[in-house]
């Protein structure tokens, strides 16, 4: 990345609050002793290590840039990205997949003005993999330039996704989209954290990625990366809405359009 770009003192603080709040998350990863796992619903979890890696977060981006807001997953904020910047954080994207001690979980960070991606990192803690993407300068992994993938055929291609927890969706439309895309693809994948799903996108593992229920701090970061690495994102209409709309659908323009397609057929 060239180290002239615009943005390179917010990537500093947020490369760094990003590794700060992974420390954390590996100590408790090491002493699970001291884990404690509340349910914010149902199936929604929140761990003491969540708490700790946002407040590490917050802290140290709010010391840096004291006029952005902050919307965060554990302590909230703007709901609707008003004017001005905001920094959106997930402390830990795969709580539940950390709870049972299972990769991947991701710390993902992003910057935004009004609508538009600034700056963006993921860190996936266990196996410390780091995303990054700046506005206008590409998308990296560990430092290298990526592209999403180059697979045209559908029959090649390779399909992430997550499930919602939540009781309210439904699961009947969604299994038909899963129907569709097991008969039509290679196959699916389902890594447990939508950041990371997104980053495979970027990086060419998986040519596309879908899930519904997502929020903001889920995508903000990752959906950055997917743009930035030349890939295409949309919500399930093929509109602009998938930071706050809680649909989502990235990958390589065919195979993006194609999924979009098929979504919006079957459901």
């Amino acid at each position: 990345m060239h180290h002239d770009h615009p943005y390179q003192r917010e990537l500093e603080v947020a490369l760094e609050a990003a590794h700060k709040a992974a420390d954390q998350i590996r100590y408790f990863s090491e002493h699970r002793n001291e884990l404690t796992i509340q349910h914010k619903d149902t199936y929604d979890l929140v761990t003491n290590a969540d708490m700790a890696s946002e407040k590490i977060i917050l802290a140290m981006l709010k010391a840096a840039f004291p006029e952005d807001q902050f919307l965060g997953e554990e302590t909230g904020g703007p709901q609707h990205m008003g004017i001005g910047r905001c920094w959106i954080v997930d402390p830990l994207d795969g709580t539940t997949n950390f709870s049972h001690n299972f990769s991947p979980y991701c710390v993902s960070i992003a910057l935004y003005e009004h609508l538009t991606p600034l700056v963006s990192v993921v860190l996936e803690v266990s196996h410390q993999e780091l995303f990054v993407a700046v506005k206008d300068q590409g998308a990296y992994y560990n430092d290298q330039p990526v592209k999403v993938s180059s697979v045209q055929s559908i029959t090649k291609a390779l399909i992430g996704t997550g499930f919602p927890v939540d009781d309210g969706y439904r699961y009947d439309a969604l299994l038909k989209v899963l129907k569709g895309v097991l008969e039509d693809t290679q196959g699916i994948r389902r890594t447990g954290s939508a950041s990371y799903d997104l980053c495979c996108v970027a990086v060419g593992k998986v040519e596309a990625f879908y899930e519904v229920g997502l929020k903001p701090w889920d995508v903000a970061a990752a959906g950055h990366l997917v743009l930035e690495a030349g890939g295409k994102v949309t919500d399930f209409s093929g509109g602009g809405s998938w930071l706050y709309g809680r649909e989502i659908v990235a990958g390589t323009e065919k195979i993006q359009s194609w999924l979009a397609g098929l979504i919006q057929k079957v459901t």
